[in-house]
């Protein structure tokens, strides 16, 4: 059923781009188009973990350079019966994490510097079962597929600004389709796949650290870091918000993620099925009393003590 929804969800994002490119050029524009989205979803199959990486700047770490953080990644890989994947940190002050790959055996998981000064260790541990649980359930792939080619809609709405027919009223016609009803109907189908899968996530990271109040915490203290500190990366491409654990931008509307507070009430509701929290093997991190944003690698050396950058 999962696949069937990404085929669908994939088509409509395609169809978007097509209907787009007639209003902007005809039929040679939607042909164009279909060709732009096939290439775009081929080349994102293969590369979508280096182009979310790249974007945010990541470092891979390993046991030397981050023994403590890559430990209790290994450890909840163990428990989720996932291969080991790449771990990255990204040195920025914005607390959030995300996981990108085109299946289990092809992952990398990331959190910032800012989210591992903010959290302790079981929530830390919460986060990153939240995003092998996006790594479980093959979401990794269709979220970065999705929010490349609602960002190539995007580009291809304000070069429609550019390039409009002599014609007044198809020009009129145009303009409304490329500034408003393209972008809106992407980032609606955009949010279709993020908000059902978060839950999903959530569930299965519970399922997953056996803590589900830890995560709910985490949300908690996500959220709120998020809004105080600016996401850089979002605020330049704003389809990558959907890919982060929180969204980046405190949004009421249009949001890419459910409500943070019914996320975290749902995760509460799981605490009864869950006895109590196993103990995980990996020693706990030192957390900092306060990490100002201004030293928001501290806490990344800590956890990365051979890290000299």
């Amino acid at each position: 059923m999962n696949h069937v929804k990404t085929g669908m969800l994939l088509a409509a994002m395609t169809a978007l781009f097509m209907a787009l490119g007639f209003i902007l050029g005809g039929r040679g524009g939607a042909m164009i188009a279909l060709l732009v989205t096939a290439g775009m979803n081929f080349f994102t199959y293969w590369n979508a973990d280096k182009i979310v990486l790249r974007m945010h700047n990541a470092r891979e770490v390993d046991d030397r350079s981050a023994p403590e953080f890559v430990g209790l990644v290994r450890e909840l890989a163990v428990r989720a019966k996932l291969p080991m994947p790449r771990v990255y940190i990204v040195d920025d002050a914005h607390p959030n994490a995300f996981a990108t790959g085109r299946n289990p055996d092809n992952a990398a998981v990331a959190a910032t510097s800012g989210l591992l000064s903010l959290l302790s260790r079981d929530e830390i541990a919460g986060v990153m079962a939240h995003e092998l649980a996006h790594v479980k359930n093959r979401d990794t792939l269709i979220m970065t597929m999705v929010a490349t080619i609602a960002g190539a809609i995007s580009m291809l709405a304000n070069f429609g600004l550019f390039f409009r027919s002599g014609d007044q009223r198809s020009s009129f016609i145009a303009t409304i389709a490329a500034v408003i009803v393209a972008p809106f109907a992407a980032m609606i189908v955009q949010m279709a796949i993020s908000r059902t899968r978060e839950y999903g996530a959530d569930r299965g990271g519970a399922e997953i650290s056996g803590n589900p109040q830890a995560l709910a915490s985490a949300l908690a203290k996500l959220a709120g870091g998020a809004a105080r500190t600016r996401n850089r990366v979002s605020e330049q491409n704003p389809a990558a918000a959907q890919l982060y654990i929180v969204p980046p931008i405190a949004r009421e509307m249009f949001s890419t993620h459910p409500d943070t507070g019914k996320r975290i009430a749902a995760l509460q509701a799981m605490a009864d099925e869950f006895g109590p929290p196993p103990a995980f093997q990996v020693p706990a991190a030192r957390r900092a009393a306060s990490v100002p944003p201004t030293r928001a690698r501290s806490r990344a050396s800590a956890l990365n003590p051979h890290n000299k950058r």
